[in-house]
């Protein structure tokens, strides 16, 4: 890639090593200015490395960075900041009982004078950056009280403060709604009419067509296709991304035709966040041994909040839950774990890993009790168990002791999946079990639960993609505001159905609406 007069920051033959083991490979990467940069690959590809040195965290083995074409070795992610390189996490920096203004000016305070903050002009100049990004919450605000796209559009604003020319973004809709997304992207066209260059690292490969202007693609540590966005498909990602056909993305399953395993009758879920909304309307439904069950909604339709009432974190008002006739209504979550339930959560982080865990310690934390014997704790018998799971679930890192936050977001999500499994589950729940994971990440998870439908686990996954909903469960539930707005089997409804009943607009079921 050649360097052009609009390019800003550059990686120049960029080889990382991790003692003998090749991260990057002799990288190229331009990023011009006014532009989005699109980063795609898969788990294990090499875009977190890369970011990472772009952004100072890391150095080059060999190979440098440029800046405005001058080589520029950034002692630290505060030294790139200083000179015009941020980068915004995937799991957001910020100090959620600080308020906005304060998370902004953090180690950067306005003094008026020996000792003291100048919080008028913070306020004012916190206020005139949201109003520069059409979002006008109080300065004072504190950030944990914020929605997850509100406090993407803070980490924005904090490195507008710091004079961001160049803003890396990772995964930055991993956690929100679809019209946070839609007002991120209204956000970054904003910032690129302006002249800011953006990366923006996703796996999510439509959406992220949808705003980029130029993409590059990484496999195996090499970069091996570079493209305007408007010329590519999701089509030609992939086939550059994985040497995975787009239709082995999904796995052929069967179902098994096995008992009713779970039951709900008339299921009343209010809404935890504002009590006089329902946001589980009258909910009636069945679930066979062996069935793989996707259910399908827009922001607000009750996904998570079915998942969470079936496991038991939020209490249901009305109407029957129940497995294998026994009714789960007043159980508590360690009653449903032991007769069957398991919930695997949608945000990974917050819920479900211990981040400053071993792999294999996050794996074991199921069955803990089951490793004791007459008081000792018995590390074979646990390192046994550990060992069958790790193979079971295909974690890519053989080493049990390695830190569960040096695993890929894929591996991740299997190692939270498989300690679910570890409970020995009759029905599995999953809310978003695909939501920040790679493209060869994704179809191994559902490859996984597919493996063990047929084994008779009863599987319910939430999902918010279209074509993972039509594509992956054997049955597909649709809701909208709460309400079962429509029920079809695989390959009876297609995308733009799907979403006339999604909208709420239209109710329908496999018979009346299969094509």
């Amino acid at each position: 890639m050649k360097i052009s007069a609009a390019t800003v920051l550059s990686a120049r033959d960029v080889t990382k090593l991790y003692g003998d083991t090749p991260a990057l490979r002799g990288i190229d990467f331009d990023v011009a200015a006014g532009r989005v940069t699109a980063l795609f690959g898969e788990n294990g590809a090499g875009k977190s490395t890369l970011m990472r040195i772009l952004s100072g965290s890391e150095h080059p083995t060999s190979g440098h960075v440029e800046l405005d074409g001058e080589p520029v070795r950034f002692a630290s992610p505060r030294d790139a900041a200083d000179q015009g390189v941020s980068i915004v996490h995937q799991g957001l920096s910020l100090c959620p009982n600080l308020s906005i203004q304060d998370n902004l000016f953090l180690a950067r305070e306005i003094c008026g004078g020996a000792w003291v903050i100048d919080r008028s002009s913070q306020r004012a100049t916190t206020t005139a950056i949201l109003h520069s990004l059409k979002e006008y919450p109080d300065p004072d605000l504190p950030v944990g009280d914020l929605m997850p796209g509100e406090q993407q559009i803070v980490e924005i604003a904090r490195a507008l403060l710091q004079e961001a020319r160049v803003l890396i973004m990772d995964e930055p809709t991993s956690a929100l709604t679809a019209p946070e997304i839609e007002v991120l992207f209204r956000v970054i066209k904003e910032l690129t009419a302006n002249g800011v260059a953006v990366v923006y690292v996703s796996s999510h490969l439509e959406e992220a067509l949808r705003i980029a202007d130029d993409v590059v693609v990484l496999r195996d540590g090499r970069l091996v296709a570079t493209a305007d966005a408007e010329s590519v498909s999701v089509r030609w990602l992939l086939e550059r991304m994985t040497d995975r056909d787009r239709d082995d993305l999904f796995p052929h399953h069967a179902p098994v035709s096995g008992q009713e395993v779970l039951s709900l009758r008339g299921l009343v879920v209010a809404d935890p966040a504002n009590p006089g909304r329902l946001a589980i309307d009258d909910l009636s439904l069945t679930v066979r041994e062996g069935e793989i069950v996707g259910i399908y909604g827009l922001t607000g339709a009750g996904r998570t909040e079915l998942l969470e009432a079936l496991a038991g974190l939020i209490p249901s008002q009305s109407g029957e839950i129940l497995l294998c006739g026994v009714p789960l209504e007043h159980a508590g979550i360690r009653d449903r774990i032991a007769q069957g339930v398991a919930l695997v959560p949608e945000n990974r982080w917050r819920d479900g890993l211990v981040p400053t865990m071993s792999v294999g310690e996050n794996l074991s934390l199921a069955r803990l009790g089951t490793f004791v014997h007459r008081l000792f704790f018995s590390r074979a018998r646990e390192r046994k168990v550990v060992d069958r799971m790790i193979t079971d679930i295909d974690v890519g890192w053989e080493d049990t002791r390695a830190p569960v936050a040096s695993l890929s977001g894929g591996d991740q999500q299997k190692v939270i999946i498989g300690r679910a499994l570890l409970t020995a589950p009759r029905v599995l729940l999953l809310d978003e079990p695909s939501r920040g994971v790679g493209t060869d990440a994704r179809a191994e998870i559902f490859e996984l639960l597919a493996a063990h439908a047929e084994r008779g686990l009863a599987v319910v996954f939430s999902t918010s993609d279209a074509e993972e909903a039509l594509r992956v469960p054997d049955r597909l539930l649709v809701l909208a505001r709460g309400v079962l707005a429509g029920e079809f089997r695989r390959g009876e409804t297609a995308r733009e159905e799907l979403m006339r009943v999604a909208d709420g607009t239209t109710v329908g079921t496999g018979e009346e609406t299969a094509e």
